[in-house]
């Protein structure tokens, strides 16, 4: 180049100062020789009005033959309108991303930018820490198993509806619809991150709220014909099986608890003194937020609960539940203990479930004991509606579902009554 002012010769013989010394080749390009001895090479530019510099290298890793190639390009750069620091940057991205492929493919992990990649990382980053253990266990089974198969190593911003309709209709068609709406559901969520995250740009799954089979809500079997519940409570006090078994069906009606709830209960939660068992916020069924700073749920004992509780505490009360397992006492009754109870009883699926004392509680005391419905749904522990609200649910309406329980189990025993007396009265 007939600019160029730096020899070879110059480049050895160049020796530091007390600053650093600036050695110009031309066309911006020069050498920077530090205090310490260390010789750089830079490069000058100008581009849309700024002044910037641009390193090249190390000298003598980088000789000056090689430098001024590098600085040529660079100027090549310049002269199309590029940054050629930016240029450098997206470079550097660019093999970082194709190492990051290319390492995920050897440990079977999905590509940057799927389906299944941006899922993973908001059930990690964000459905783990919001809901409870078991409930992200199940979405995840859910997308590994319905929707990771088909659509997650897809870019994640290049699936659309039709594409996503038809995994669902694989759901579907093995007759599993509620599970196609959970799955469609979370896959709505995973888009949502996507496009807050910049992965994708919209959410597919919301044009797809007409597109799919309705779910066929069926509730809980429930009896809540009165005579019928007078004959279920003679079968239950006739019941030849275990006591324990006997009295968890007992306070099944009486207590109004869910099954999790009554099977899970710890003798450390019951006063009886003091006619109460108060549940602790982390075994309720809440949000995860709720389990850990929630309040706990109280639930009054009427007098037919404590006699029972009593009974039992002779038999079970040297452990720490109130209903262990038949087999050890280190774990609570199974989940199918009083289900099995209640067929052996002659009550199948369709006639009585253990979730359906709930709802045979929630009908028949609003409709023959006149309760006020939020009295209720505060002994049920349904949520309210705002977290204002529950901050202040901790002993909502506690006397009037004092009043209330003691009401439904005389209301319970009068039905037992008639229904041994032979009554088919309505009562």
């Amino acid at each position: 180049m007939a600019n160029d002012k730096l020899s070879d010769m110059q480049l050895r013989k160049a020796k530091p100062g007390e600053k650093p010394i600036k050695l110009a080749d031309g066309g911006g390009l020069y050498l920077e020789v530090q205090p310490s001895g260390a010789k750089y090479w830079r490069l000058k530019y100008r581009i849309a009005g700024v002044e910037k510099r641009l390193s090249l290298g190390v000298y003598p890793a980088i000789g000056l033959k090689e430098a001024r190639s590098k600085a040529e390009d660079a100027r090549k750069l310049v002269r199309d309108g590029t940054d050629p620091s930016e240029h450098r940057q997206t470079l550097k991205a660019e093999i970082l991303n194709r190492r990051e492929v290319d390492r995920l493919a050897d440990e079977g992990l999905p590509p940057l930018g799927s389906f299944e990649n941006v899922a993973r990382d908001w059930l990690k980053t964000v459905h783990e820490v919001k809901v409870s253990p078991g409930h992200a266990q199940r979405t995840q089974i859910r997308l590994e198993q319905d929707a990771f198969p088909w659509i997650g190593r897809r870019p994640i911003g290049e699936i659309e509806a039709p594409e996503l309709l038809l995994m669902l209709r694989r759901v579907e068609s093995r007759g599993a619809i509620e599970t196609a709406h959970r799955v469609k559901d979370a896959c709505g969520q995973v888009f949502r991150y996507g496009v807050a995250t910049g992965a994708c740009q919209r959410n597919p799954a919301a044009d797809l709220r007409d597109a799919m089979r309705p779910v066929q809500t069926r509730h809980h079997a429930a009896i809540t014909d009165p005579v019928l519940v007078g004959k279920l409570l003679c079968d239950i006090r006739a019941y030849q099986g275990h006591p324990v078994t006997r009295i968890a069906l007992e306070l099944s009606a009486l207590l109004l608890l869910r099954p999790g709830e009554l099977r899970n209960m710890e003798w450390a939660w019951v006063d009886l003194p003091g006619g109460t068992v108060t549940l602790p916020p982390e075994v309720m069924k809440r949000k995860k937020s709720d389990k850990v700073d929630g309040p706990p749920h109280l639930v009054p004992l009427a007098s037919q609960a404590s006699e029972l509780l009593c009974e039992l505490q002779r038999l079970t009360g040297g452990g720490r539940y109130v209903f262990p397992a038949l087999t050890t006492s280190q774990r609570c009754m199974s989940e199918n203990t009083v289900r099995s109870a209640l067929r052996r009883l002659g009550y199948g699926n369709d006639d009585m479930t253990a979730h359906g004392f709930r709802a045979t509680a929630r009908t028949m005391i609003a409709e023959r004991l006149s309760i006020e419905p939020q009295v209720i749904e505060a002994q049920l522990a349904h949520a309210v509606p705002d977290a204002l609200g529950r901050a202040y649910n901790r002993t909502q309406y506690l006397e009037q579902r004092k009043t209330m329980m003691q009401a439904w189990a005389n209301y319970l025993d009068q039905l037992w009554a008639g229904a041994q007396a032979g009554n088919l009265r309505v009562v």
